[in-house]
């Protein structure tokens, strides 16, 4: 059974109802974050039930050392941790003498969360009943400030309802924390300094190793009825990781005591002295106050939406599982920063460590470039040329040479740092993803130039390397691509996974057209990247061999690409004869067995199809689907977007819409019993694309847009807009006619089921 206590809401997401069984879910479901900073739900005040605290900074990390039973050549010397950070949001709590703890109190009741997308802020609010027998309401609101970005503020009130209260709050920062998920047990956090001054206070501290250095800080405000109090702390509290104030506020039955928290990380990667930075960052919240701050937290999101939100008409589910999946990755990633990237937890959990996976290259730049400035996709595409020569001593750790790159599965600076071999050395296909971004960038987008300037370079690096990692078989007189893993990772070491050969075959060929253009076109930027690289047409005749003799295992029987050269060796039982209690089978079997199985974690070869749709038909792109999707698994959160586009491309909406509800709400509802851990990020792109490339049908084709509108039964209609080379076009779909208007003053030509329309300014088109 999936969970499904997340109550249904267009805009918000809301919980109902106090049960310790389901905190740490929440945590990861509510959790909030500005593009810089992040954290998960936690609560503010103590909580001795089961909790997973976590705080996170973009950009920050600690390589810690990998642990393996047994070490290999070639294996990365250490697994990056997304660090916890110290935490600001901490505020100890006493009422008349007693310790405030949810898990304590005699009894919870209206207990109430809500994470409202609209606007950007966090609410929980509930009634509770001491073991001393106060009876007190509880409400507080928090959000990470988009504007300041470095900026958190918290609004926690508390009502004695039976009787007088002692109210006594105690917030604190504290830089003694660990990461769930460390390998060794190690402090990842050296404590510096810690100051106060007034009602602001201050911990710095800094990484070991990598070295960056936070201020983490806060400033708190008391206040009774809204009015405020000039309280200064009693008492303050500190060692070298953790500093606490505290302050009284005696309030009458009825009354209102609360306290305001600013709170957030300066850090070092943007300030050379954080400490002052952060005394200035506290010194421009307060004059904005909390009411502005709130202000301005609202506008930047109207303004986020109005490009990104996709609506749907008569399936609350359905909209409320996409607006999520949008509002999470415009709080992982703003694209302010080219320095950071788009990590598959974000800020709401720690696992698989890394910010940077091929998820980034194959699923989210489709949904930057449309709902943002180009310029957001450019910088995820910069990002990998700035780490070209990390790639390249990737590989030759691996024993490739004169210049062959391959990028990192998971990464912070560029170096790989993931610790399982099946995946470091042999998921070599994220490689093809990098090399199609650029493909990908420049169909969308028109923009050439990033090719000459850096992405040429990126291609040569990579064509190198497939050149390399191909095997010449006599036997065959072919090229083959051995011991590797495909995205299905329930396949390892296996033989010509038939997409990792497809995607090198591409990679070389369209590098060897980019080679090409830039020689007639760019001649200046052709000598200047040759004589870099030192290619010469003779290496290029080498590749070219490669790309056209390469192999592709092909079943004349079922007239089926093979997902690898033994897939018809395996005992083909489909997933719907497998008994229930098996699923999902990567929590009930051993790997070995998993490893003998037909089963499919991800689309493997349709993830093929789905990048390079234009190079089948439509008849070979079902007979692939019809023969694969039964034996899929989906325990990959990055299949059922693909399966659910491909599904919509020929005309089973059923399966569509099931698949599309599956990836938007594949965490609201913990489809794969694992939401404490954080939420699918990266994946949750693949949710926009199964919308407005799935249902909507949207493809660029020639430099121009094209779209075949198709509707699921269960909704009265959908929209969605897109930036497509500066221009903003909005798309109504509902069933029978599909509705054009474009902002800006140029007409625009779109192709609706191949028909040309022209859709002029300030005027609606109906088709």
């Amino acid at each position: 059974m999936n969970q499904d206590y997340i109550k249904p809401d267009n805009w918000s997401v809301i919980e109902e109802g106090f049960d310790a069984e389901r905190v740490k879910s929440s945590e990861s479901l509510f959790s909030i974050g500005n593009g810089a900073m992040g954290q998960r739900a936690n609560f503010e005040e103590s909580y001795s039930g089961h909790t997973f605290q976590g705080s996170y900074i973009a950009g920050i990390y600690y390589p810690d050392k990998t642990k393996v039973g047994w070490w290999k050549n070639g294996y990365p010397e250490y697994f990056a941790k997304v660090l916890n950070a110290p935490n600001w949001i901490g505020i100890d709590i006493e009422i008349n003498g007693e310790n405030f703890d949810l898990a304590q109190c005699t009894s919870v009741k209206n207990f109430r969360r809500e994470l409202n997308m609209k606007q950007g802020w966090y609410n929980r609010s509930f009634e509770a009943t001491l073991q001393n027998g106060t009876e007190v309401s509880v409400n507080v609101n928090r959000f990470l400030s988009l504007e300041l970005d470095e900026v958190g503020v918290i609004n926690y009130e508390i009502t004695p309802l039976n009787k007088d209260a002692k109210i006594v709050y105690k917030p604190y920062i504290d830089a003694g924390v660990h990461n769930e998920d460390a390998n060794w047990e190690e402090k990842f956090w050296e404590p510096l300094d810690v100051k106060h001054d007034g009602n602001e206070g201050f911990v710095t501290a800094r990484t070991f190793k990598t070295h960056f250095t936070v201020t983490t800080f806060m400033q708190n405000t008391l206040l009774k009825n809204g009015d405020e109090l000039a309280l200064s702390p009693e008492n303050v509290s500190a060692n070298n990781e953790k500093i606490q104030f505290v302050y009284t506020v005696n309030a009458a039955q009825g009354e209102v005591a609360s306290i305001h928290k600013i709170g957030g990380y300066t850090v070092s990667m943007n300030h050379d002295d954080t400490y002052i930075a952060a005394q200035k960052t506290i010194e421009k919240a307060l004059e904005k106050g909390y009411e502005q701050l709130f202000d301005d937290q609202s506008n930047a999101w109207a303004k986020i939406w109005e490009m990104s939100d996709i609506t749907i008409d008569g399936d609350t589910k359905a909209q409320q599982g996409i607006r999520f999946n949008i509002f999470q990755l415009n709080q992982t990633y703003s694209g302010k920063d080219s320095r950071l990237n788009i990590g598959p937890k974000g800020f709401t959990g720690e696992k698989y460590g890394g910010s940077t996976y091929w998820d980034t290259e194959a699923y989210c730049i489709p949904f930057y470039m449309a709902t943002k400035d180009q310029q957001v996709a450019r910088n995820l595409l910069t990002y990998r040329y700035n780490q070209l020569d990390k790639a390249i001593e990737n590989a030759a750790k691996l024993g490739f040479t004169n210049g062959a790159a391959l990028y990192p599965m998971v990464t912070m600076n560029g170096e790989e740092c993931h610790n399982e071999w099946e995946i470091t050395f042999e998921e070599i296909h994220r490689n093809g993803a990098i090399a199609f971004a650029i493909y990908n960038y420049y169909r969308f987008t028109g923009d050439y130039s990033y090719i000459p300037e850096k992405g040429l370079e990126v291609l040569i690096g990579i064509a190198r390397f497939w050149h390399q990692r191909a095997s010449y078989s006599t036997h065959k007189n072919q090229f083959m691509i051995l011991g590797v893993t495909g995205p299905n990772e329930y396949e390892n070491n296996v033989n010509n996974n038939w997409y990792t050969n497809y995607i090198a075959k591409w990679c070389i060929d369209y590098t060897m057209e980019q080679i090409g253009k830039i020689r007639a076109d760019y001649p200046s930027d052709f000598s200047r990247i040759m004589s870099k690289v030192k290619l010469d047409d003779a290496e290029i005749a080498h590749w070219k061999q490669v790309a056209d003799k390469m192999y592709f295992p092909f079943s004349e029987e079922h007239d089926v690409y093979l997902q690898q050269d033994g897939f018809l060796d395996k005992d083909l039982v489909k997933v719907s004869d497998l008994d229930k209690s098996q699923r999902p089978i990567n929590q009930k079997w051993s790997w070995d067995r998993i490893l003998r199985s037909p089963y499919i974690k991800q689309a493997d070869v349709l993830q093929g199809f789905y990048f390079f749709e234009d190079h089948f038909s439509k008849e070979q792109l079902e007979k692939h689907f019809d023969f694969y999707e039964p034996f899929t698994v989906h325990e990959s959160s990055l299949s059922p977007c693909v399966h659910s586009i491909q599904a919509a491309v020929l005309g089973k909406m059923d399966m569509a819409y099931t698949f599309y509800l599956r990836t938007s709400r594949l965490d609201l509802d913990d489809y794969n019993k694992e939401v404490e851990e954080g939420c699918h990020i990266t994946s949750m792109a693949g949710t926009w694309m199964s919308i407005v490339e799935g249902f909507g049908g949207m493809r660029v084709k020639d430099n121009q847009l094209h779209f075949e509108p198709r509707i699921p039964e269960q909704w009265e209609g959908y929209s969605f807009k897109i930036n497509f080379r500066n221009q903003v076009l909005k798309v109504s779909v509902s069933e029978g006619e599909t509705k054009f208007n474009i902002e800006g003053n140029t007409p625009l030509v779109v192709f609706v089921n191949g028909r040309q329309v022209t859709v002029e300014p300030d005027s609606l088109v109906i088709v």
